[in-house]
């Protein structure tokens, strides 16, 4: 399936205040506000309500809860999916779960499958069993979750009839500055073997456990080449414009899907 428009994404890199809902639903909103009515998609970091906190007994909300709230209003206001992770509860367990809101109000989750074991996160939350591949604007966008992007087959692109499951993958972050290196050459990995866009978003600053985050948020094409990154610790918002056209010649070009593997997730 061919696309026929671009697509428009803002990605937000900024400092969280720790297990602070409140004072991050502020902090947002004010710097997304200046997007309404011009992008399509709006991309925040890993927990981006309290950080990457690990106590999720305390800080759990139902799906239904005030963020559920803030964000069907803010993607109304902007006429834009808004899109990021946050600490949920449901049935006595604890997710990372990443909400795709939609402004008309409806909205899809994603739980974090990969859960990062030298932080402890697999103690306090369960992981998730399912893929997420939602339909925007007429582009196919799979939104995946910080510690997902070391996993190459959970992402990996899948081909019927010679036409790719997706054409955008999402990475929301709390990836600490110490592994960087990693955030950096992965994003671009995925990018070139998936032949799609990819936008990785990642917080800065300092966190409540003493732990820098330098941000390093980009927008990458399917050639792995950068159309969009921020500076090192840099704050703010960026937008992007993914282009239909450079997506499907490349793949008509270089159709390497054609010859991808087939396989099942277990």
């Amino acid at each position: 399936m061919s696309l026929s428009s671009d697509l428009k994404v803002s990605l937000v890199q900024t400092p969280l205040h720790w297990e602070n809902p409140e004072e991050n639903y502020r902090h947002l909103s004010d710097l997304i506000r200046p997007l309404a009515g011009k992008t399509d998609l709006v991309v925040l970091p890993e927990m981006f309500t309290t950080g990457f906190s690990m106590d999720s007994a305390r800080l759990a909300e139902p799906l239904n809860g005030p963020t559920l709230g803030w964000m069907v209003q803010t993607a109304q206001d902007l006429d834009a999916v808004v899109t990021g992770s946050i600490i949920v509860e449901e049935g006595g367990n604890y997710f990372n779960r990443l909400i795709w809101m939609q402004p008309d109000g409806h909205f899809q989750t994603y739980d974090k499958r990969h859960l990062f074991r030298m932080a402890e996160e697999d103690a306090h939350f369960e992981g998730g069993t399912a893929q997420l591949v939602v339909e925007w604007r007429g582009w196919r966008i799979c939104p995946l979750i910080c510690y997902d992007l070391r996993f190459p087959v959970w992402s990996r692109n899948r081909y019927e009839n010679g036409a790719a499951a997706y054409d955008v993958l999402i990475y929301v972050a709390n990836w600490p500055a110490a592994r960087r290196t990693a955030w950096q050459t992965l994003l671009r990995a995925r990018a070139h073997e998936n032949q799609v866009y990819v936008l990785g978003v990642n917080r800065v600053g300092e966190d409540g456990k003493g732990i820098a985050y330098a941000g390093d948020s980009a927008v990458i094409s399917p050639k792995g080449a950068d159309l969009m990154e921020f500076e090192t610790n840099e704050t703010g918002v960026k937008t992007a414009v993914l282009s239909a056209e450079a997506l499907n010649d490349f793949r008509v070009k270089f159709p390497v899907g054609l010859d991808a593997d087939d396989f099942t997730l277990g």
